[in-house]
């Protein structure tokens, strides 16, 4: 700690102060994996919305053709 230093800047480190309004105790708890994990699981959901919309979809698609094919 710089001696010289405002009070504004003595609290830095370490030992500066956490702001609890912004992290709430069940974020802090969570470590980097487990993180990482929860948005690996968003992104592979994601994914697989996607994948279904894509099938359906394309199988719209094929049942319209057949149908305009089919008049």
């Amino acid at each position: 700690m710089d001696p010289y230093a405002k009070p504004g800047e003595r609290k830095v480190g370490e030992r500066r102060p956490r702001i609890e309004h912004v992290a709430p105790k069940e974020t802090r708890t969570k470590n980097r994996q487990e993180r990482q994990a929860e948005k690996e699981q968003v992104t592979a959901e994601k994914r697989a919305i996607k994948k279904s919309a894509r099938r359906h979809l394309q199988r719209q698609l094929e049942r319209d053709l057949d149908e305009t094919e089919s008049e």
